[in-house]
């Protein structure tokens, strides 16, 4: 009997690191496809000089966020961490991290003050509420990302945050084993 022949470990090996990086470049498109929206928007923006009042940033940075989340109407939850992307997150997270250092990672993330935090995409992270770092161990992990966006757990959930107006671009559920 002809039957197909099995992968060898290399094979398969060379599958799951092509599979990743068939993930990682789709979440590098879509965290690319993010940043243009933004810079679609504050190019229409009127420019702050560098002698602008506190209450004029203020403005700037509301209206900012206001076109943004207009431009991103309709985006909802998975436009970034789609399911693929988030298996992919939560395997790293769980496997990858070092025994010795996830008691560390999960007692800063879970203590910090996140209750009250929407988990919505196109909403702000609120002023009032704790920024939670991602602890270095773990950020070496995970993919890097552009300085206009930042990771963020609130609880055991990653969310994905704009660092100059707070809007929530993406989140995923259960990051954190």
């Amino acid at each position: 009997m002809a039957g197909r022949a099995e992968s060898s470990p290399r094979q398969q090996s060379a599958g799951v690191n092509k599979q990743e990086k068939q993930i990682l470049v789709a979440f590098d498109n879509h965290v690319k496809d993010y940043l243009k929206q933004r810079e679609r928007v504050k190019a229409k923006l009127p420019q702050l000089s560098k002698d602008s009042k506190p209450e004029q940033i203020t403005a700037y940075q509301k209206s900012f966020m206001e076109s943004l989340r207009a431009m991103r109407t309709g985006t909802k939850q998975g436009y970034i961490f789609d399911q693929e992307t988030a298996e992919y997150f939560r395997t790293t997270i769980k496997t990858d991290v070092q025994p010795r250092d996830k008691p560390e990672i999960r007692q800063t993330i879970l203590e910090a003050d996140t209750k009250g935090v929407p988990l919505r995409v196109n909403y702000p992270y609120p002023e009032t509420k704790e920024l939670t770092q991602i602890p270095p161990t773990l950020l070496l992990k995970l993919p890097q990302l552009p300085k206009e966006v930042k990771y963020r757990y609130v609880g055991r959930h990653l969310l994905l945050v704009d660092t100059d107006n707070n809007l929530i671009i993406d989140y995923m559920l259960d990051a954190l084993p």
